[in-house]
């Protein structure tokens, strides 16, 4: 090779012949190669949070104003347009938590309680099922009945809810 000539060398190769390392010891070639499949992981894992996401969730809407949606295979969450009691209850997880009221909560296993939330607590897209008053929904462990006065719901641990636009319960 003359003087001047420039020889082009891939940079794995360039790194091993001069023993260029990171600053964590390894050659700069396997560090970037050790990247690009955290990546590729990294892809793939993102690709499938957002098909998950995506998927669909069992839900109900009763003429009432209650909407419920599985927000697990193990936990219900349901909300009421207009409540009566929605300033109180925003009050209340304010004041307690500095977070948002998000309706109510409940657990295949646990009493139901206020859900005091700083997001979203449902993953998916709800599809919501019409109930009209004087019908059942029953999911996993869940059995709600749509009423002229709201819907309850309950576990079969005897756990429930009861919501309506100017009352609500849980147990």
């Amino acid at each position: 090779m003359a003087a001047g000539d420039t020889k082009v060398v891939e940079r794995g190769a360039a790194d091993r012949a001069y023993g260029r390392t990171t600053a964590i010891g390894l050659p700069s070639a396997t560090l970037r190669a050790s990247m690009r499949r955290i990546a590729a992981i990294a892809a793939v894992s993102l690709a499938a949070a957002g098909a998950a996401s995506a998927a669909t969730v069992p839900g109900l809407k009763a003429p009432s104003g209650v909407t419920c949606v599985l927000a697990s295979p193990t936990a219900l969450v349901c909300t009421v347009t207009k409540a009566g009691y929605a300033k109180t209850l925003q009050s209340r997880c304010a004041r307690n938590a500095g977070l948002d009221w998000h309706g109510f909560f409940l657990s295949a296993t646990t009493a139901g309680r206020i859900s005091c939330s700083g997001g979203t607590l449902v993953t998916g897209t709800p599809r919501y099922t019409s109930l009209p008053f004087g019908r059942t929904w029953m999911r996993g462990p869940f059995t709600c009945a749509s009423a002229t006065n709201g819907v309850i719901c309950r576990t079969r641990a005897g756990h429930g809810v009861a919501v309506s636009r100017r009352a609500w319960r849980v147990w």
